[in-house]
């Protein structure tokens, strides 16, 4: 649901009951990214600069995103999963130099849901559309693309140790 969509809604009387409903239930309407959220896309990495050199990070919920350090001030955060979590850094003091939201996403340029019903099946089209795993996705689907996608690793892992072996090393 669209921010606009949700300020629409809880604009009208039976709008604010609902989202009444809903608090009461523990959900939430979706809210907007902050201006100031770091947004990172599932299986992708993002540089973020520090202002000055870290001596700690702390990650709310390192199976959402992963962070690692390329020099003091620079850091690597590769989105995991959907989701939310944050990022903290300290220095040396442990005073905090950054703390900030991220939001793991997923990207959406060229990729291609096929949905039969409240099944999912999802496709990375560059330029030709071939099968992507991606957490949601109907589990026959995900399954059987992840299996193709094992039996690929081990032929490659297998010929690169015969080609070394071959080679002497």
């Amino acid at each position: 649901m669209t921010s606009a969509v949700a300020s629409k809604i809880c604009s009208t009387r039976l709008g604010r009951g609902l989202a009444l409903s809903l608090a009461a239930a523990g959900l939430a309407l979706a809210a907007p990214a902050k201006a100031e959220d770091l947004i990172v896309k599932y299986d992708q990495s993002q540089l973020l600069r520090l202002p000055r050199p870290a001596a700690e990070i702390i990650i709310g919920n390192p199976s959402i995103a992963d962070v690692s350090v390329q020099s003091g001030n620079l850091l690597v955060v590769t989105g995991k999963t959907f989701g939310i979590t944050n990022i903290i850094a300290l220095d040396a003091e442990r005073n905090v130099i950054w703390d900030e939201r991220v939001l793991v996403r997923r990207d959406e340029a060229k990729v291609v849901n096929l949905q039969r019903g409240t099944l999912r099946q999802s496709f990375n089209c560059t330029p030709q559309c071939n099968p992507q795993i991606v957490i949601g996705d109907e589990a026959a689907y995900f399954n059987a693309i992840k299996s193709a996608s094992e039996t690929k690793i081990g032929f490659s892992e297998r010929s690169s140790d015969a080609n070394s072996q071959a080679s002497g090393q």
